[in-house]
């Protein structure tokens, strides 16, 4: 390799482990672990900010044999029979202006093909997040704590 091209790929590199670093983890952009009661993990979501909306979709389900070929038959929107991984679940989130909360969004549980109102707030310096799916208001509902992959 040439002392040139060396020089490139130490500059590149020295800018991607900057970026990692500086990674604001007081967002929930990034890729979470969702785990079960048990603390099995179930599944990697990946979350994305565009224009102020927070989205999240279905990376890889973990720990599921038929994993990278379920589908959403219970879906009852444009989702019906596609493939969970890749699937946006999440949508419609931001930042609640007066808060530390993102809230707004629906959440979809692929098993069921329901979609439920969801809020999220980054916990614990940015290492888990708080995601609270709901039927109506937030007080019927349910959280789970996801784990931040990187």
């Amino acid at each position: 390799m040439s002392w040139r091209r060396l020089c490139v790929a130490a500059m590149l590199t020295g800018n991607a482990l900057v970026a990692a670093a500086s990674a604001d983890l007081s967002t929930p952009v990034g890729v979470w672990r969702i785990v079960d009661e048990t603390g099995d993990p179930k599944a990697l979501i990946t979350i994305t900010e565009k224009d102020g909306e927070i989205v999240g979709a279905l990376t890889k389900s973990l720990g599921r044999p038929d994993g990278l070929e379920r589908r959403c038959n219970e879906c009852t929107d444009a989702r019906r029979g596609k493939k969970l991984q890749g699937m946006q679940i999440i949508r419609g989130l931001h930042k609640d202006p007066d808060g530390d909360e993102y809230i707004g969004g629906k959440i979809l549980d692929p098993d069921s093909g329901s979609e439920y109102g969801c809020k999220m707030r980054v916990v614990e310096g940015g290492k888990k997040l708080e995601v609270r799916g709901y039927f109506g208001i937030s007080l019927l509902g349910r959280t789970q704590t996801w784990i931040r992959e990187q």
